[in-house]
């Protein structure tokens, strides 16, 4: 399970949504309890790309970004983007690209009036949907 406080999934919204119809994208971070994860960041990065079906985090971003979390004792938990116009699923190149199956893959779907978020484990060209709790602060 990955516990995501609802500050922080409207904050992957509302950043979603100012970048689109280009993918927004970035990381999060946090704890690990048992077999579950508990966001405590949510990082937003540059999507270098640019692009509405693709996105590749900007290198400096990502390097601060893991400064900040061995500054402040997280863990790497794994990266979200969104699919502006596409169902918050992996892509064939989503699933692709995803080298760490101990990641937790984030997709924040913007096609319908509602936000969709959800989270996966992937490994190689199969992808599973991990239980996601959106928690009050």
């Amino acid at each position: 399970m990955i516990k995501l406080s609802k500050s922080d999934y409207e904050k992957i919204v509302a950043h979603a949504k100012s970048d689109a119809p280009v993918e927004a994208c970035g990381l999060i971070a946090g704890e690990l309890s048992g077999s579950d994860k508990i966001v405590k960041k949510v990082y937003i990065l540059t999507n270098v790309d640019h692009a509405e079906e693709h996105f590749t985090l900007d290198p400096k971003e990502q390097l601060f970004a893991v400064k900040d979390m061995r500054a402040n004792g997280l863990t790497p938990l794994g990266n979200w983007h969104s699919h502006p116009v596409s169902p918050s699923r992996p892509s064939d190149e989503d699933k692709r690209l995803a080298y760490d199956s101990s990641t937790s893959y984030m997709i924040l779907s913007l096609m319908d009036d509602e936000p969709v978020l959800n989270s996966f484990h992937i490994e190689g060209d199969k992808a599973e949907k991990e239980e996601l709790v959106i928690v009050q602060d």
